[in-house]
């Protein structure tokens, strides 16, 4: 029986002015897989993961995740979909605890997994000191914090390495194992491509906005 497909995207394109960010790029993702996204600064990595995510509309071409359409249902794609990126989005006078307790009111849910995921990533003796405070590391961690409150079906991660030390690539790694052992999509754009590849069911390279290969079970043209 083939595998649902939870991202799928065709002839997907997106210009800046005059510069075309991703062009004529198509790629089907698998229920449950973890995809890597690689390629150099500027290829189009960050641009695939917010278009995904709705943060920006395509140009040309079409993608469905989870079988919404990400221009016509973007709610539906939003109910489904986390991005962690670049920003963190913070509110850098809330504590860190203050921080989550958004998430979960804004979700409707109760707020008695807030500790339990402070405590995951390493952040439960800062709960209640506020944001601002925080080195960048820390501030990644909280970021990750709040998608494993979110609970997502796709988790997008945006070079999700980034302003880390060694046990937080260490955490990382865990959070993607915990994550696909749920049954999430997990698509993550990055430079360690040695580390991520050991976690990837799939690889794409990006080459100025164009895929340029691909490995294993992922299928792109």
């Amino acid at each position: 029986m083939p595998p649902t497909i939870a991202i799928e995207a065709e002839k997907l394109a997106r210009r800046y002015g005059r510069r075309w960010a991703l062009s004529d790029v198509s790629v089907r993702v698998a229920a449950g897989s973890v995809l890597m996204v690689a390629g150099r600064n500027g290829s189009g990595k960050s641009t695939l993961l917010r278009v995904i995510a709705t943060a920006i509309r395509p140009d040309l071409g079409r993608v469905l995740v989870g079988g919404f359409d990400v221009v016509r249902e973007r709610e539906d794609v939003r109910r489904l979909t986390v991005l962690l990126g670049h920003q963190s989005y913070l509110y850098e006078s809330l504590t860190a605890r203050e921080n989550l307790r958004v998430v979960t009111d804004h979700l409707g849910r109760g707020r008695e997994s807030i500790d339990r995921v402070l405590d995951r990533v390493s952040l439960a003796s800062r709960a209640n000191d506020p944001v601002q405070t925080f080195s960048a590391g820390m501030r990644k961690r909280l970021s990750f914090a709040r998608v494993l409150l979110q609970e997502p079906q796709i988790a997008l991660l945006d070079e999700p390495y980034g302003q880390l030390d060694p046990e937080g690539f260490a955490l990382v790694d865990q959070v993607v194992h915990e994550l696909k052992a749920r049954g999430v999509t997990v698509v993550m754009a990055t430079h360690q491509v040695e580390r991520v590849a050991t976690l990837a069911d799939a690889v794409i390279v990006l080459e100025a906005g164009k895929v340029q290969s691909t490995a294993r079970g992922t299928t792109a043209c």
